[in-house]
């Protein structure tokens, strides 16, 4: 056997060209079976071996591609090996095959640790956790790292020169860098301010005008903060721009379980008097006012006995106003509401008078966070306080319409006409 072989190697000698070309084909056709052999053989036996166990089973390990990138050092160095052995091939072309599959073995090691690493994220984004202490942005910053050291390797190993006069030459363009990566850097430090002072979290629902910015965060990456409006769309802000600008984050009072209602009723000043006996007794129907008049009473009364004399003039004395026993059925309302969070603050307060009328304010807070719930609790209370305001002989402010309008010049003409006869 070993003489056969030898016989064909001395009439291969005879003929230098096809015995290039034989010794290359052999080559090539060695590389791809190995190919072969370890992509669908060695593999798929490991990654039959690894769904036997808990982490086997994770389709984010299949997904990431790390061992079939991996594999493909197999046929490159099967290539930058044995392309030496080829005889009659001349020396630049085995350099040159040589550095074309050390950069590609640099450039397949490069993208199978930075496919590691967002492996790595994307397992630790499942922690219950994780939305608190996001890493992507750490993540993406080791992988420029890694492209840009493999990118001096790789023109290194192309030109057959060593990586330290590449890097010697990087001294003189840091401020070229600088100026490149400029952006990278601002959102770097703004990523380290935002994870170390937990500034922004995935879920958060942020409100920044500026940029048309509200509702919650999807994504928190090096570069960009992504944002979910509540019409749908997103918005993507530069993580810098959390640091330099102004935002309102809604964490705390999605946190605490109550969100505020802060609004007021517009009342006419002009339907605010004191409540006469008959008044009085109608409101004692109000189970809410019940011990509130009565104990007012009973306050105002010891008041007015200490004037003697000047108590016998109703402008000496203390005296139930409507407004107030509205303010009093208000407050009332709300701690016997059970929408609204009885632990938070909650008060019924006048405002400066306006043009627009008397502001009565409700401040308090209701006991969920959720936006359907919070407005359908705030438009019960209002549709409730403006029904029943009648009844304390209130009005609410509001600037005449057009109706209003038409039924005042209704009720003047007949006026007119009358005067107009009485002339004639």
């Amino acid at each position: 056997m070993e003489s056969q072989y030898n016989d064909v190697i001395n009439w291969l000698e005879h003929y230098p060209q096809l015995y290039t070309l034989i010794a290359l084909t052999a080559l090539i056709l060695g590389a791809w079976i190995a190919n072969w052999i370890v992509k669908r053989i060695l593999i798929r036996g490991l990654m039959h071996l690894l769904r036997a166990t808990p982490i086997g089973q994770d389709n984010a390990l299949h997904d990431s591609k790390v061992v079939s990138r991996l594999a493909n050092i197999v046929p490159a160095l099967i290539l930058s090996i044995g392309i030496g052995v080829v005889p009659g091939l001349p020396e630049t072309l085995v350099t040159i095959v040589r550095n074309v599959c050390g950069a590609f073995i640099i450039l397949t090691v490069a993208l199978a640790i930075t496919h590691t690493l967002t492996l790595i994220n994307t397992l630790y984004e499942r922690r219950p956790k994780a939305r608190l202490k996001p890493i992507k942005g750490y993540i993406q910053v080791v992988n420029i790292v890694i492209y840009s050291i493999a990118a001096i390797l790789i023109i290194a190993t192309l030109i057959d020169r060593s990586p330290l006069i590449l890097l010697s030459g990087l001294g003189a363009m840091a401020a070229v860098l600088m100026l490149i990566f400029q952006d990278t850097l601002l959102s770097l430090v703004a990523s380290i301010q935002i994870n170390s002072n937990d500034i922004v979290r995935v879920g958060d629902w942020i409100e920044m005008p500026a940029l048309s910015a509200d509702g919650d965060v999807i994504d928190i990456a090096l570069h960009t903060v992504k944002v979910q409006n509540w019409d749908k769309t997103i918005t993507t802000i530069p993580t810098k721009r959390l640091i330099s600008d102004p935002f309102k984050n809604w964490r705390g009072m999605q946190e605490s379980g109550g969100r505020r209602i802060k609004r007021s009723l517009m009342l006419d000043q002009q339907s605010v008097h004191f409540l006469d006996q008959d008044e009085c007794h109608h409101l004692q129907r109000f189970r809410l006012l019940d011990d509130y008049l009565k104990e007012k009473q009973v306050d105002i009364d010891d008041w007015n006995r200490k004037l003697e004399e000047a108590g016998k003039e109703p402008v000496n004395t203390r005296r139930i106003t409507n407004l107030g026993t509205f303010r009093a059925y208000v407050e009332r309302y709300l701690r016997s509401h059970p929408g609204i969070h009885q632990e938070m603050t909650l008060m019924v307060r006048q405002l400066a008078p306006t043009p627009e009328g008397l502001p009565l304010e409700l401040y308090c807070f209701t006991n969920t966070v959720a936006w359907v719930g919070y407005e359908g609790i705030q438009g019960d209370i209002f549709d409730h306080l403006l029904s029943i305001l009648p009844e304390f002989g209130l009005r609410v402010y509001q600037q005449p319409s057009g109706q209003d309008m038409r039924e005042f010049g209704s009720a003047s003409q007949p006026q007119q006409q009358a005067g107009v006869s009485s002339l004639g």
